[in-house]
């Protein structure tokens, strides 16, 4: 067992060098894993911006200033023009994001909020935090988003808001969502977490909704050195209960307004995101000619077919989170992968409708087949910007041995 999380500590911390483990299997048998391509490399991304990065955290704590200070004001206007929204709020996570934007809207008890079931908890989590219930809906298989032609069989008098998630970095089909949004007069809030920089149809995701909602979480495309998140909107109203809300509902001090939360983003983390931030569309570029340097490796193994690679749709502009592969076979093929010292993720094992958490909801399996199939199916390669030609060419000549076998 320490073994295997050893293994899985090297993978998440990114490190390339060669590292012999000794994992057990089911039947007692160790065998051996030589890490050659972690799944996400944090150190090779660190090593090029490592001055800036240093000097930003010395310059927060010459000035002592930690919270709510003048990086994260300058954060806030860098993300709102990289948004293309006139408000960006900056709080803890990306999941306190999702919490104050349902805040803000009044959205609560006896409430109702239409979402996907396959996401990370946090997007329906945050519907029941504040006492509404997550409505699910099934997921489009071509793009694993919500499928908004299921949305109006689950309309009530209820419903306040769809709450969409653009997952994996690729836009969810907001036309057909806005649409139905303005016919019912619903609040959309996009669950952006994964994707910032994607665009559909030209304008970029966090701007279509009501608000927007980011993670600035590690792993993600711009991401700090821990928690924090992002809530961007048009609406001045909206904007300045989010700002009374992440404080505590208070607007001046020990003078309470709202009942809100403790979710403001630090100083330290404003800072690092401000370096990373100008790299961003840089790195972006680079995942998207990975995953396209990834359709053209497993085509030349031949192996179109044998696993789903992620479709391209040209109404949304994919910013690659994660590059996502389907097969029958993902659990034997992950096992192999791991085997051979290549690093995998499963996001995510089990959809939300079937969570033990989510169990007073009264779903079942078999009621949202295209959530519950994925779960069984997809598996995300390594993608990030400093990924090599070879280590690609190893990872899809891996894959391609396994199904020989």
């Amino acid at each position: 067992m320490q073994a295997e999380l050893d293994l899985e500590s090297n993978l998440s911390a990114g490190k390339t060098k060669m590292i012999l483990v000794s994992k057990p299997t089911d039947d007692g048998v160790s065998v051996s894993a030589t890490i050659q391509v972690p799944f996400l490399d944090l150190q090779a991304q660190f090593a090029g911006i490592r001055a800036e990065m240093l000097s930003s955290v010395e310059r927060v704590l010459e000035s002592q200033h930690f919270i709510l200070g003048s990086e994260v004001k300058a954060l806030e206007v860098d993300v709102a023009h990289l948004v293309e929204c006139q408000f960006a709020i900056g709080c803890a996570s990306g999941s306190d994001a999702l919490l104050l934007a349902l805040m803000a809207m009044e959205i609560g008890s006896g409430d109702e909020v239409i979402t996907t079931p396959f996401t990370f908890i946090a997007t329906a989590g945050s519907i029941a935090r504040v006492g509404a219930r997550p409505v699910f809906v099934d997921i489009n298989p071509d793009d694993l988003n919500l499928d908004p032609r299921q949305i109006e069989k689950v309309l009530t008098p209820r419903t306040r808001a769809i709450l969409p998630v653009h997952l994996f970095g690729r836009p969810a089909d907001m036309g057909e969502i806005l649409e139905i949004a303005g016919a019912s007069d619903l609040q959309v809030i996009e669950d952006a977490a994964q994707s910032i920089g994607a665009r559909w149809k030209g304008r970029a995701v966090g701007s279509l909704g009501r608000i927007g909602c980011f993670s600035f979480f590690p792993s993600k495309n711009l991401g700090g050195a821990g928690d924090g998140g992002m809530v961007t909107t048009n609406d001045p109203v909206l904007a300045d209960r989010l700002r009374v809300l992440r404080v505590h509902g208070s607007r001046g001090k020990y003078q309470y307004e709202l009942v809100g939360i403790n979710s403001r983003l630090d100083e330290l983390q404003a800072a690092i995101l401000r370096v990373k931030l100008p790299h961003l569309e840089k790195w972006t570029a680079l995942r998207e000619r990975n995953a396209e340097r990834y359709r053209s490796i497993f085509h030349e193994f031949n192996l179109d077919g044998v696993v789903q690679l992620p479709s391209a749709r040209p109404d949304g502009e994919h910013v690659y989170n994660q590059f996502i592969i389907r097969t029958p076979q993902r659990n034997e093929l992950r096992d192999y992968m791991r085997r051979k010292g290549i690093g995998t993720e499963v996001y995510y094992p089990r959809p939300l409708h079937l969570q033990e958490a989510f169990a007073y909801l009264g779903y079942k399996a078999g009621d949202f087949p295209e959530a519950e199939r994925a779960s069984n199916e997809v598996m995300a390669l390594p993608i990030y910007s400093e990924l090599t030609e070879d280590q690609q060419q190893h990872v899809v000549s891996a894959i391609a041995t396994f199904f020989e076998q």
